[in-house]
C-alpha cells in the first residue's frame, strides 16, 4: 500500500505555544516582584483564564488543560497555604511525567495510542511511525521532568524561573523540530510547497 504524502496541520502547535502565555506573565510577574507567592497565585488566575478562554473559543476544554490547571490549582494552592516554594516547584515534573506515563500506558496496557487519538484527524500514519512517536514522546516528558528537579532543587529560584519560560518551551520546540524531520525524511508528511517561481513578487508578504 502507498502511503500518502501530507502536511501536517499546525493548530496543535500552536494551542501548545499558547499554553506558554501563563508561564511567560508567571515570570513577568515574578521578576517584577521578586515574590514567588504573587506569581503562583497569578499563575493560578492565567491558568483560569486559559480553560475559560478554551471553553468561549471551542465550546469545550480538553483533558489536558483541565489537568494542567487542577495540578496548578492544588500544588499552587499548597503553595500559598504553606508559604513553601517547593510544591508549585514540583508542578512541572508531575504533568510531564503524568503524559510520560499516560503515553506508555496507553500503548503497552490498553493497546490506545493517545498521540493518534489525538493527532490522527490531522495526519495518516503506520502504526509503527505512531509508535516510536509515543516512546520519543514519552522520553521526552521523562527527560524535561528530571530535568525541572535538577533545576529546582540545585539552582536558584531566579534560575528556576527563567528555565520554566525559556527551558520548558525550548524542550517542547526542540521535539517538534525531531519529530518534523523523523517525519519528513520518512516520506510521511511535505514541507510547503515552495513558492512559485514565476509568480509577482509583489505577491509575497
Amino acid at each position: 500500500m502507498t502511503l500518502q504524502r501530507q502536511t501536517i496541520l499546525p493548530q496543535s502547535t500552536m494551542k501548545q505555544f499558547a499554553e506558554y502565555i501563563p508561564i511567560a506573565i508567571f515570570a513577568g510577574v515574578y521578576f517584577y516582584t521578586r515574590d514567588i507567592f504573587i506569581s503562583t497565585a497569578v499563575l493560578m488566575a492565567g491558568m483560569l483564564l486559559q480553560v475559560i478562554f478554551e471553553f468561549a473559543t471551542t465550546k469545550s476544554v480538553s483533558k489536558r488543560t483541565l489537568f494542567i490547571f487542577a495540578m496548578v490549582v492544588v500544588l499552587g494552592g499548597l503553595t500559598l497555604a504553606f508559604r513553601n516554594e517547593a510544591f508549585i516547584q514540583w508542578k512541572p515534573t508531575l504533568v510531564n511525567w503524568a503524559f510520560c506515563i499516560a503515553l506508555l500506558a496507553g500503548h503497552y496496557f490498553s493497546k490506545q495510542n493517545f498521540l493518534q487519538k489525538i493527532l490522527g484527524e490531522q495526519i495518516q500514519l503506520p502504526s509503527h511511525v505512531w509508535k516510536n512517536l509515543t516512546l520519543g514522546w514519552s522520553l521526552g516528558f521523562f527527560i524535561a521532568g528530571a530535568l525541572n528537579l535538577i533545576v529546582a532543587f540545585y539552582f536558584s529560584m531566579d534560575f528556576w524561573v527563567s528555565y520554566k519560560l525559556i527551558g520548558g518551551f525550548a524542550i517542547t520546540l526542540v521535539y517538534i523540530i525531531i519529530t518534523m524531520i523523523y517525519l519528513l525524511k520518512g516520506g510521511y508528511i511535505e514541507e510547503p510547497e515552495a513558492t512559485d517561481s514565476k509568480s509577482d513578487p509583489a505577491d509575497v508578504k
